[in-house]
């Protein structure tokens, strides 16, 4: 074979893998009812990302107050600590589908409100809290639905860890791209057109949930009480060693260091001596990071590796908050935000798969709700316990005692990981556990 022969097979080679790398990645796109949830969700989450940024915006423009910025977010997160249980047990209880479909109806209700209140110049800033608690109580029921409806929109439950992973693509590009478009719009037309073509798009994701074929699953349990069911998720996850110690690494982790991003302005400021425009480029460097983070877990061919891919991004995750305590420049700074997105990415999407893969359909709501609980439930206990401890030894060593509290948890666990493996083999060969659905 010719020089030039070999550098062509090699190129046809390297395509190849490229090709079948890409094929890979995005797998579960073979599925219908996945394409359109994954077209509809880009969508909405961009106008969600937009909406979080026009109303901050909007807060701090009537109220000039750090604190009601926090006050809205606190409203709008606390509900998913309270109801996340009990909406794990709706999403066990009922179709799923028609969860979601009433939920994101009502969502694009409140936008709509906001829109108008904003547009006719009536808006208070008691009305936003009123409707970020709306919002957060709606999210608290929606997100165990959502989660909980992977399995359905599959057609091979092995491709689960890759939907789950593109669907935190999907959520970080949002990220990315969201909060740019609203800014440039907030400074052009106004707030209120933003909060509008938020409640446009939450068309997509209820045009793509009526569109989807999915085959009607009855009731399940609706004659066993709500508490009973309840206890029985509490119950099961408690005495299951492995899953109990995922829980409470996801709940360290958000409580401890995921606040990072609430002191984020005093870093850009205070710390690293910028401005918007520095604040602006931490948060891309921790969403691109992120991003690179549910792309690698998307490439993954396969679901198994779980827990020590989790032990080493938490340990990563934590360790790179340390580091962003420890910077005082911010050239340095972004790629250590850069490896923390990537670790509480990776931490977060892993060991969702890993939840969804051992328990079955009947329990799949209930366990969602914890783990949304323990991810999503802690942050404004976090976010206060963070600005508490900010204002008694300052950002810097707040933020540095959060990643090693996360360091060790990480390591800790990852000591833990031949026990647990050893508890999981036991009960799957007794039967007792799903093989992903």
């Amino acid at each position: 074979m010719t020089g030039e022969a070999e550098q062509k097979a090699g190129a046809r080679s390297v395509r190849g893998r490229i090709g079948a790398s890409a094929w890979n990645a995005t797998r579960s796109l073979r599925a219908r009812n996945f394409r359109l949830y994954f077209i509809g969700q880009g969508v909405s989450l961009t106008g969600t990302w937009m909406h979080k940024v026009a109303i901050a915006w909007l807060v701090y423009r009537l109220t000039g107050s750090a604190f009601m910025l926090g006050l809205v977010g606190f409203a709008s997160r606390i509900p998913t600590l309270l109801l996340s249980p009990l909406a794990g047990v709706a999403a066990d209880r009922w179709d799923r589908r028609r969860i979601l479909q009433v939920t994101q109806s009502l969502s694009m209700v409140q936008a709509i409100i906001l829109a108008t209140l904003v547009l006719t110049g009536v808006v208070q800033v008691w009305h936003v809290l009123v409707l970020a608690t709306v919002v957060g109580m709606l999210d608290a029921i929606d997100i165990p639905a959502r989660q909980s409806l992977y399995i359905r929109l599959i057609d091979d439950p092995r491709d689960l860890g890759n939907a789950i992973a593109l669907n935190s693509s999907v959520f970080n590009l949002a990220r990315l791209v969201g909060p740019a478009v609203a800014g440039i719009l907030v400074a052009t037309v106004g707030e209120g057109w933003v909060f509008g073509l938020n409640a446009l798009t939450y068309l997509a994701m209820l045009v793509a949930l009526y569109l989807m074929r999915l085959t009607p699953v009855p009731a399940t349990e609706t004659a066993v009480g709500v508490l009973r069911n309840l206890r029985e998720g509490l119950s099961f996850a408690w005495g299951f060693p492995a899953m109990r110690a995922i829980l409470f690494l996801i709940a360290t982790s958000s409580f401890f260091a995921v606040p990072v991003m609430v002191l984020m302005p005093v870093f850009a400021t205070e710390v690293l001596g910028g401005g918007p425009g520095t604040l602006g480029v931490l948060m891309t460097a921790q969403g691109a990071g992120a991003l690179v983070g549910a792309l690698f877990l998307a490439a993954r061919a396969r679901v198994g590796g779980m827990g020590q891919l989790i032990a080493l991004a938490a340990s990563l995750f934590g360790g790179a908050v340390l580091l962003f305590g420890m910077s005082r420049s911010l050239w340095l700074s972004l790629p250590i935000l850069a490896l923390a997105g990537l670790g509480l990415m990776v931490q977060s999407a892993a060991s969702n798969t890993f939840l969804q893969s051992i328990v079955g359909d009947r329990m799949r709501g209930r366990i969602m709700s914890l783990y949304t609980t323990a991810f999503i439930g802690t942050l404004p206990l976090g976010n206060l316990y963070s600005g508490w401890m900010a204002e008694l030894i300052g950002a810097p060593a707040t933020v540095m005692i959060g990643g090693a509290v996360v360091l060790m948890a990480g390591i800790a666990f990852g000591r833990r990981l031949p026990a647990l493996r050893e508890d999981v083999e036991v009960r799957r060969r007794e039967g007792t556990l799903s093989t992903a659905g």
